[in-house]
């Protein structure tokens, strides 16, 4: 079974960066596309950013797409995150996903395989 473990949140200042990594291990990260989602306190758990198992397709959420980046290194089995320009609103738990069919969906209810969340807080 696939094991994630997600790290890099923090309490930043509007504007600030951060670059949140997840860890993937138990299995090859290669038989995975990997998603990002969040849940702020109260919210739902919502999609950020997904990228396939070849890297040749990335997905964002459209009202985020300017300010994050997703990207995957293969060869040390890590995802990242980078987030810039952080605004308060963007205050919530991220979590990284696995999934093995290469969909890529936007439904967090799509995907069984998910790490324990890294807090990101964006101070005003």
């Amino acid at each position: 079974q696939v094991h994630l473990v997600e790290s890099g949140g923090g309490l930043v200042q509007t504007g600030a960066s951060l670059r949140l990594a997840c860890a993937v291990s138990g299995r090859p990260i290669s038989d995975y596309a990997m998603a990002w989602f969040r849940q702020a306190p109260g919210k739902e758990r919502e999609f950020v950013a997904a990228i396939r198992k070849s890297s040749t397709f990335v997905n964002y959420a459209e009202y985020l797409k300017d300010r994050f980046i997703i990207s995957r290194d293969d060869r040390t089995a890590t995802v990242y995150l980078q987030i810039d320009n952080l605004k308060p609103e963007d205050t919530a738990v991220y979590y990284c996903a696995a999934d093995p069919w290469d969909n890529i969906s936007y439904y967090h209810t799509d995907y069984d395989d998910w790490g324990q969340g890294t807090q990101v807080t964006v101070s005003s």
